[in-house]
């Protein structure tokens, strides 16, 4: 059997089924930031728009690794929101959101990705492609600390 990077078709077929799904939630979850970046009013505007700021942007780079990933593994990046609304565990929204219920949106959603990218890293830990295994564990921590962060401000 062909390897490509040392992993054989398998071994990059699972990732690639992973690494789309952690893309199209990872953008979904960028959306939604933006939005309520662009969105928020009330007494806590100014905390709560810098802190969405620094999250789409955060984000913004994640997508760019994920995608990144896939085309090394010699694959076509999925980058339509068709295929991002039907690979992604996170759903969009409409507004209005009040800010208190943008916090609670966004950790549940954070918290989403926390149990996928958890489930994929299982998924991944037989098939040798320590390269996506390593992204998504750095994706997992970001996750984590935004959920906390959110999750503090609803304290």
């Amino acid at each position: 059997m062909k390897k490509f990077i040392g992993l054989d078709a398998d071994s990059i077929s699972t990732s690639i089924s992973v690494l789309s799904k952690i893309l199209a939630s990872t953008y979904i979850i960028y959306l939604k930031t933006q939005n309520f970046h662009w969105n928020v009013k009330g007494p806590n505007f100014i905390m709560l728009h810098e802190l969405f700021g620094l999250q789409y942007k955060e984000l913004a780079d994640a997508i760019d690794n994920i995608a990144e990933r896939i085309s090394m593994l010699g694959h076509i990046t999925p980058a339509t929101t068709i295929e991002f609304n039907k690979l992604s565990t996170i759903k969009e929204c409409e507004l209005p959101f009040t800010a208190n219920a943008m916090l609670q949106a966004l950790s549940s959603d954070h918290e989403l990705m926390i149990i996928e990218l958890r489930n994929s890293i299982t998924l991944l830990d037989n098939n040798m492609d320590e390269g996506t295994k390593d992204l998504l564990i750095e994706r997992l921590q970001a996750h984590e600390k935004t959920c906390w962060m959110l999750a503090s401000h609803l304290a």
